[in-house]
C-alpha cells in the first residue's frame, strides 16, 4: 500500500481512499471513517548555484566583487569581477570572461578570458583565450593567443632573466650617420 511505503516519494500526497455508495439502509448503521491525516508535503532542500572555483584551494573572486587596490595571491587564483589597481600572484591567475580588469598583473602563469587593460608578465605562461580582450604589454617565455582573442601592445617573450643580462651598445652619433649613409649606396 503507497501509505505505507516508504520508498515513495514525499511530495506526492497519497489519493483519499474512494467511498463505494451504499445503500440506504446500511449507511445509517455504519459510521463514516474519520478523515485519514495527511502529513505536509515536506519542501525541498534549497538549491545551491554552483560556484566555479580556480582550484579546490584557492581564491575566487566572483563577478559580483569590485576591487580597488593592490591584490596579493599566494595559492591558484580566478577573479570574474572588477579590478582596478595590481594584482601579484606567485601562483595560477586566471582572469574570467565575466573580468574587467585594469591593473598591472603579475604571476607565474595566467590565463586571461576578459577584459586586461594594463602590462601583464609571467615567469612561466600567459594564454589569452578567444573572448579575451587584452590592451597592454606582455611579458613572458611562453605565449599564447588563440583565435578571436584581441590584443593590443607589445610582447617580450624572453625569460626576465635573459632581458637584464642583454646590453646595449652605443655608438657615437657620426659613426650612426655613417652606417645609414653606407646602407643606402
Amino acid at each position: 500500500m503507497a501509505l505505507f511505503n516508504k520508498e515513495a516519494d514525499k511530495n506526492v500526497r497519497p489519493e483519499p481512499p474512494k467511498v463505494q455508495p451504499q445503500p440506504q439502509q446500511q449507511a445509517a448503521a455504519v459510521s463514516p471513517a474519520p478523515p485519514t491525516p495527511v502529513a505536509p508535503p515536506v519542501p525541498a532542500a534549497p538549491v545551491r548555484p554552483v560556484m566555479p572555483a580556480a582550484s579546490a584551494s584557492g581564491a575566487y573572486l566572483d563577478n559580483s566583487s569590485r576591487i580597488s587596490g593592490k591584490l596579493s595571491f599566494d595559492g591558484p587564483t580566478k577573479i570574474d569581477g572588477q579590478v582596478d589597481g595590481e594584482i601579484a600572484a606567485k601562483d595560477s591567475l586566471t582572469i574570467g570572461e565575466s573580468a574587467v580588469v585594469t591593473a598591472q598583473i603579475k604571476a607565474a602563469s595566467i590565463v586571461v578570458a576578459g577584459k586586461v587593460s594594463g602590462d601583464i608578465t609571467a615567469t612561466s605562461r600567459i594564454e589569452i583565450r578567444p573572448s579575451a580582450k587584452v590592451v597592454g604589454n606582455l611579458t613572458a617565455p611562453v605565449l599564447v593567443v588563440h583565435e578571436g582573442a584581441t590584443f593590443e601592445g607589445h610582447c617580450s617573450m624572453a625569460p626576465e632573466g635573459a632581458r637584464d643580462e642583454r646590453k646595449v651598445t652605443m655608438f657615437p652619433k657620426e659613426e650612426r650617420a655613417a652606417q645609414v649613409a653606407g646602407q643606402k649606396a
